[in-house]
């Protein structure tokens, strides 16, 4: 079954997000990446003058399908996503209409609620200054073998910036070991993709075309989806806030569940799947996660407002006891998930088959053939 999105629909969804307080703060780069793994750095740059609104909607609807296709890397990357927006015209011109959204986070929460502040109104599109300021403001990972990628989209000739030249970001981003793949939204044989087709030359990573004229989105509703957000929503009771950004951790995650569910509940289900994989981390306010990823924790040792309210009153035995028991809890709510998540992209993969979509990639399909080329020469597999 087919369901069309529209990218100008989804902008009546942009309200929700702004009652989230944005002083979040990501964990620093040194503290959000598990040892022993691979480490993939992945920076958005989204154009959002007033053409846009198709690229912008696109985002929100498949951002987790993205995530997902990088959760089948095994064992799990350490996955962090930073976010640019650049072209608005209420933006600060000495700093060429550009806006830094979020630093490399593994906060996904956080990357969807900036994505849903995203709105479109401008015509001044700097590209090889927002790819700049990825470049130089961002703490990538010094891991040699870590995959750093910027992905920089629009619509308008990409050398309109003046006083930054593509060249001179290209030979940034490769002593640095970034890649920087510009996606151009509209048709590749357009006169103003050629300065996108040669940043991608001189930078040295892969230039993408996307369908920008297209009115919608194709999202395919699985019978699997149901199900999913009934067990989502029965997931969400085994978070358990703590310490000073345990509330706002956990608000925020509703608050993007309510999002995604808005946009659509094959996106809703597509986030629950993401939250059932190790690339969804909470461990900064959520005891589970926190007991998880650090072993030797110990939770008898919180102060009784740094728990939640159903915690204060247990003897530190009974806390272990009751962690314990959540977690288990969520394990087996994650088989079941899992199970329905398998049986889902099967599904997807059949009705795509199918249905023989033809026309211009979208961006999704832009950003996973671009990754599984060129994490493939970084030694991480992405299985089919």
């Amino acid at each position: 079954m087919r369901t069309w999105i529209t990218g100008l629909a989804l902008l009546g969804l942009l309200g929700l997000s702004a009652s989230v307080a944005s002083a979040q703060a990501a964990p620093p780069p040194g503290a959000d990446v598990k040892p022993g793994v691979k480490n993939i750095d992945l920076v958005l740059c989204l154009d959002v003058s007033n053409s846009m609104d198709g690229l912008i909607g696109s985002a929100k609807i498949k951002l987790w399908d993205v995530v997902n296709y990088l959760a089948r890397v095994q064992p799990a990357p350490n996955l962090r996503v930073g976010l640019y927006s650049y072209g608005h015209n209420t933006y600060d011109k000495e700093a060429g209409w550009v806006r830094k959204e979020l630093d490399l986070t593994t906060d996904l929460d956080m990357l969807y609620q900036k994505l849903f502040g995203l709105t479109t109104k401008g015509g001044i599109e700097y590209v090889a200054r927002v790819t700049r300021d990825a470049v130089l403001q961002q703490k990538w990972s010094d891991d040699p073998n870590s995959l750093k990628l910027i992905f920089v989209c629009g619509n308008e000739p990409a050398s309109q910036d003046k006083q930054v030249t593509l060249q001179e970001v290209a030979d940034m981003a490769k002593k640095r070991g970034i890649i920087i793949n510009p996606i151009f939204c509209g048709p590749a044989a357009h006169r103003d993709a050629q300065d996108w087709t040669q940043f991608a030359v001189l930078s040295g990573g892969k230039f993408s075309s996307i369908d920008q004229d297209k009115a919608a989105v194709v999202v395919i509703n699985a019978p699997q989806d149901q199900k999913l957000v009934e067990l989502g929503n029965k997931v969400n009771a085994t978070y358990i806030a703590y310490g000073k950004a345990g509330n706002e951790g956990k608000r925020n995650q509703l608050l993007q569940d309510v999002n995604s569910e808005k946009a659509g509940q094959a996106v809703y289900a597509a986030r629950i799947a993401t939250k059932n994989t190790a690339l969804y981390r909470c461990e900064a306010w959520d005891l589970v996660d926190k007991c998880k990823t650090e072993k030797d924790f110990d939770v008898t040792k919180l102060a009784a407002e740094d728990l939640p309210e159903e915690m204060r009153k247990l003897t530190p035995e009974q806390r272990k006891t009751y962690v314990k028991e959540v977690t288990e809890k969520r394990a087996r709510l994650q088989e079941e998930i899992a199970k329905l998540t398998a049986e889902r992209e099967r599904y997807i993969a059949e009705e795509t088959r199918r249905q023989n979509n033809q026309g211009a990639q979208g961006l999704d399909a832009a950003l996973r053939e671009t990754i599984r080329s060129q994490a493939k020469a970084r030694g991480i597999a992405v299985p089919d």
